[in-house]
C-alpha cells in the first residue's frame, strides 16, 4: 500500500540523433482517476512536477477510470500543469470503457493537447522535434479509434521523432520514422508475481530499452495504480525524461 500510494521520480538521460538541443520532458501515465485517485493526489502531482521545470509534459494514457462527469473536480487539477510547450495526451485502453470521445473531449477543456493519429513540433524551427501520438491497439478489437501510425507521421519535419504509444507491444509496428516511444500500460507489473504475466503479453515492463540499432522505448510504470491500492516490487513513478544529442 506504501509502493502504491509514493510516487517515485524516476531520472533518465537518453540520447537520440541528430537533435539538435536538450528538452526536459516529465511523463504521467496511468493515473486511472476515479476511486482512491482523487484530487488531493493529483493537485500533489502537478506540485511536483511544476517544481522540475519541464519543456513539456506528457500523459501516456489511462487518465480516467470512471465516468468523466464523476471525474470533473478531480480531472480541473491537471489545468495547473506549467512547462515550456504544453501538456500532450494520448488515450489508453482504459478510455475505451468509459466513453472515449467525452473523455477526450473533458481532456481538451483542460488546455491539454490530445494527440490523435497525429503530429506536433516541439521548440523552435530547426532546433526541435516531432511528438507524435496514436491511439491505443485496443481500437482494433471494437473497430473504433484504431492507432494509425502513417497518419500520426504524416507531414512531420525533418526532425527527430517521439511517439506517444500507451502499450509497449505497438512498437511491433514501427518500422521507421521514429527516434523514441514512450509507454505505459504495464504498470511494471504492479504486483509482483503478476509481472511475469503482464510479459506474455507486452516486450516491456518498465525502463529504458535499446529495441534496435535507430529505436528506443521507455515504459512508465504507471503514476496511480488499477485495481487495489497496491504495488510490490514496481514503484509508482512519474519521469524526467532528458532528452539530448547523441
Amino acid at each position: 500500500m506504501y509502493e502504491a500510494r509514493f510516487v517515485k521520480l524516476e531520472k533518465v538521460t537518453i540520447k537520440i540523433k541528430n537533435l539538435k538541443k536538450p528538452y526536459k520532458i516529465v511523463q504521467m501515465s496511468d493515473l486511472h482517476i476515479g476511486g482512491l485517485i482523487d484530487a488531493d493526489f493529483i493537485r500533489g502531482i502537478v506540485q511536483r512536477i511544476n517544481m522540475l521545470n519541464p519543456d513539456l509534459v506528457v500523459i501516456t494514457g489511462d487518465l480516467v477510470d470512471i465516468d468523466v462527469s464523476s471525474a470533473k473536480d478531480t480531472l480541473n487539477e491537471l489545468k495547473g500543469l506549467q512547462s515550456r510547450y504544453g501538456t500532450y495526451y494520448i488515450v489508453g485502453n482504459h478510455e475505451y470503457f468509459h466513453g472515449i470521445d467525452k473523455i477526450i473531449n473533458s481532456v481538451k477543456s483542460l488546455g491539454i493537447r490530445v494527440l490523435e493519429n497525429e503530429n506536433v513540433y516541439i521548440g523552435e524551427e530547426g532546433v526541435g522535434f516531432n511528438l507524435a501520438g496514436v491511439y491505443d491497439v485496443f481500437g482494433y478489437r471494437i473497430n473504433s479509434h484504431m492507432p494509425d501510425l502513417q497518419k500520426a507521421l504524416f507531414n512531420k519535419k525533418n526532425s527527430p521523432t517521439i511517439l506517444l504509444a500507451h502499450q509497449p507491444k505497438y512498437i511491433e509496428e514501427v518500422k521507421e520514422g521514429v527516434d523514441l516511444i514512450l509507454s505505459g500500460h504495464t504498470h511494471g507489473g504492479q504486483l509482483y508475481p503478476f509481472k511475469f504475466l503482464v510479459k506474455l503479453q507486452q516486450p516491456y515492463i518498465d525502463g529504458l530499452h535499446q529495441h534496435n540499432e535507430n529505436l528506443q522505448i521507455y515504459v512508465n510504470k504507471g503514476t496511480g495504480f488499477w485495481g487495489p491500492p497496491m504495488r510490490l516490487g514496481a514503484t509508482s513513478e512519474i519521469t524526467e525524461i532528458t532528452i539530448s544529442g547523441a
